[in-house]
């Protein structure tokens, strides 16, 4: 029987195979891309506020402490947005005829709350708490980032699942002594600037990671119960952060 198709056809067809699989593949790596950047993640970006507030200016500038305006943030899983009056405990005071400001007097006396814009958003179907983060070790800026250091507040990391995970696989890494959570200078021990806790001096941080694991009873690993069952404590199962 004489050949139907030219030998070129073999090699067409195979060409068209390996291209299909070449553009899948790049699609498939396009999406990764596209859905872990600033575009879908916000991450970066500053979301405009009904007052220009800034963290650097209250933070690193006058000092102010974390938990005077996020009081819940130590008991709580929302670190709650401070009411008018905490932001007229100081303005009434001080920049009293402040332009700026007219949003916040407004504010106080209609007794309407200020809508701000929420910037660290994660979706209904992730549970997250605050304070078993704060009382496990981890530092305000290890999430947030540094925050004393931010006119405008935008959400440093990408709070993907991915990030998460990376953390809770390894916590011991961005532990810190409870005292030093809201800290926003906080470094990691070195040889030269050791952390000195419980009359010990840790010179590196994978030693003081491991001791606050235990110290804090964080649950790492994949813990079996008696029945042999991976127990849900285990801070990389699913139930922890979906319920």
């Amino acid at each position: 029987m004489s050949q139907i198709f030219h030998r070129s056809t073999n090699t067409l067809s195979r060409a068209t195979i390996f291209g299909a699989v070449f553009i899948v593949a790049a699609l498939g790596g396009v999406i990764y891309i596209v859905q872990g950047s600033p575009f879908v993640t916000y991450a970066g970006v500053r979301k405009p506020q009904p007052v220009p507030f800034s963290h650097q200016h209250h933070v690193a500038g006058l000092g102010i402490d974390c938990r005077y305006c996020h009081t819940s943030v130590e008991t709580s899983s929302f670190a709650g947005i401070p009411p008018t009056k905490t932001c007229m405990n100081c303005h009434s005071q001080i920049w009293t005829n402040a332009q700026l400001l007219e949003p916040v007097r407004a504010s106080y006396r209609s007794g309407e709350s200020l809508q701000w814009t929420r910037v660290n958003q994660l979706p209904d179907f992730v549970f997250f708490n605050h304070s078993i983060h704060v009382t496990k070790g981890v530092g305000c800026n290890t999430c947030h980032g540094p925050v004393d250091q931010m006119p405008l507040m935008y959400q440093a990391e990408s709070l993907q699942m991915e990030w998460c995970l990376e953390c809770h696989r390894d916590p011991g890494k961005n532990l810190r002594p409870r005292d030093q959570v809201f800290n926003m200078r906080y470094e990691q021990p070195t040889t030269v600037n050791p952390v000195n806790l419980d009359g010990r001096a840790f010179t590196d941080q994978d030693s003081l990671g491991a001791y606050l694991i235990t110290k804090y009873q964080v649950r790492v690993g994949r813990i079996k119960t008696s029945d042999g069952q991976i127990s849900v404590g285990d801070i990389t199962s699913c139930s922890t952060c979906h319920r």
